[in-house]
């Protein structure tokens, strides 16, 4: 007897329809799985035989069970086949009477463990949404998944605790109650954070730009001797960044269920993301891929923040692969077979030294660097990945009585208001596009958001001519500037925002070191 159960298959972050075909004839007693499936599916045979065993059901040893997970040329990987190819082995012998069950618009997924228990399963809200948008009837998968499945609206979710569970819902002997998902629930409440600006000491430049970067979502470049604080101050640019909105908690969710980071106890990702990678990360790690590609650091990083410590430490071909997301906000990993892409808009947040030993230009301690090695120290980065960089800000070392000051500095409560009415006139501005902020603007919306006046076109013109700005320093400029304007309410950009905005940008030094 032949059987059909239908199943998905993790695409990138996107999900696509599986068959489960099971056929049970007589002949040779083989278990075979066909289908393009990795190890983990291949061991799915040894799962299920145990599952049925631990569950009191009979598998048929002594018959020829042949399942082919379709499309055919498509790879299968991961563990959440088990539940569907052993629901169709039950069809296919007649266990379970099909014909009193419409399971043609039904999605089944989960890993079995040996006594027939459901273990969690990865990327769960990215095939919940796929059901939904295919207007499937029900969902059944892992009791530990059903909360990250409710995030998705009017789907009716059946939570499984174990496979003889299942067979007792299927058969009628024992019904489970579908939960039906209401959505996204954004907590209202003041989210907590680790650091606050009010406890840095002095930096208020680099806090000046932080909060710019923040506001309109542009990546900035902290450079500054060991110890000034430019670790911290990227640790807290958390805590001044507005709360994501109902899309936004949507979209990072779906990247970390796929990742398979999410919470059991609370899978929402309703905080935006700090990832701080290491170094020595590889350019797998950072960008993503692998046979079958998997999300990287830039994309965990979406919607929030990515933190580059000591950047020259970094290899120079890993940064190189940075300078896609940093200029379209998506990151595209090419195979034989297909292309993914995966979003990453995230805030750049780099720190560097000056030089190697990190004293250079420091007035209290001799910089030790050789003329020959602070050149190599600041060509391990790239012209292209520096010109990509909106803000960069020096962070120099702190006196005393800058350290020893009781005063308590503008918390991160307050600068978070002034970036969140910054981020709601951007969102007026750009309702009828697909933008959120001032960084995502492409050079048509510079042209109709950022008009600037004759006086502010002289300046910037001298600026252009004076530090050999590209087309690309250009248009960010523009929007640094916009930024600027909409911190201060103002409708137009004016010379004293454009001013404040090339105050940022990297100046080209000529001296001999």
């Amino acid at each position: 007897m032949l059987a059909k159960i239908l199943s998905c298959a993790i695409l990138g972050l996107e999900s696509q329809l599986v068959e489960v075909e099971v056929d049970i004839s007589s002949g040779f007693p083989c278990f075979n799985i066909v289908g393009l499936p990795d190890k983990a599916v291949e061991e799915a045979k040894e799962r299920i035989k145990s599952a049925f065993k631990n569950s009191g059901l009979k598998f048929p040893n002594r018959q020829r069970v042949i399942i082919n997970l379709a499309p055919a040329d498509l790879k299968k990987e991961g563990p959440s086949y088990d539940l569907p190819m052993a629901i169709g082995i039950l069809v296919a012998s007649g266990k379970i009477n099909i014909e009193k069950l419409n399971l043609n618009k039904s999605i089944f997924v989960g890993e079995l463990a040996l006594n027939g228990d459901l273990r969690y399963t990865k990327g769960i809200l990215s095939i919940a949404l796929f059901a939904q948008q295919r207007q499937m009837d029900s969902l059944y998968l892992p009791k530990p998944n059903l909360k990250e499945a409710e995030l998705i609206k009017e789907l009716k979710i059946y939570p499984l605790e174990s496979f003889q569970q299942l067979v007792k819902h299927l058969n009628g002997e024992e019904r489970i109650t579908p939960s039906l998902s209401q959505g996204v629930k954004i907590d209202q409440d003041e989210e907590s954070f680790k650091i606050d600006m009010a406890f840095i000491k002095g930096q208020n430049q680099a806090k000046r730009a932080l909060e710019i970067a923040a506001s309109g979502g542009h990546n900035l470049l902290m450079t500054g001797p060991p110890g000034t604080g430019k670790t911290l101050l990227a640790r807290a640019v958390p805590s001044i960044l507005p709360p994501m909105t109902e899309k936004e908690i949507l979209e990072v969710t779906k990247i970390y269920s796929v990742a398979g980071l999410l919470s059991e106890k609370n899978p929402l990702v309703s905080q935006r993301p700090f990832r701080s990678p290491h170094h020595t990360s590889s350019g797998i790690a950072l960008v993503g891929g692998g046979q079958i590609p998997r999300p990287g650091e830039v994309t965990l990083a979406h919607r929030g923040v990515l933190f580059l410590d000591e950047l020259p430490q970094f290899p120079r071909n890993n940064l190189e692969n940075l300078r896609q997301p940093l200029e379209d906000g998506v990151i595209t990993i090419s195979r034989a077979q297909m292309s993914y892409t995966f979003p990453a808009k995230f805030i750049l947040i780099a720190a560097q030294n000056p030089c190697p030993c990190g004293y250079y230009g420091d007035p209290e301690i001799k910089c030790t660097c050789s003329p020959s090695q602070i050149l190599r120290y600041r060509q391990k980065i790239s012209g292209p990945i520096l010109d990509r960089i909106d803000l960069h800000v020096d962070v120099p070392r702190l006196n005393f009585k800058e350290l020893s000051q009781e005063k308590i500095n503008e918390s991160s409560k307050q600068i978070r208001e002034r970036v969140k009415r910054a981020r709601e006139i951007q969102k007026e501005r750009f309702k009828d596009k697909n933008i959120l902020t001032n960084a995502e603007m492409g050079i048509k919306e510079i042209k109709e958001f950022c008009p600037i006046n004759s006086q502010a076109q002289q300046l910037l013109r001298q600026a252009i001519e004076q530090m050999h700005l590209s087309a690309r320093a250009y248009h960010r400029l523009l929007k640094v500037s916009r930024t600027i304007a909409d911190l201060e309410g103002e409708k137009e950009i004016k010379t004293e925002h454009l001013a404040e905005a090339l105050q940022y940008r990297q100046k080209l030094e000529e001296e001999n070191f």
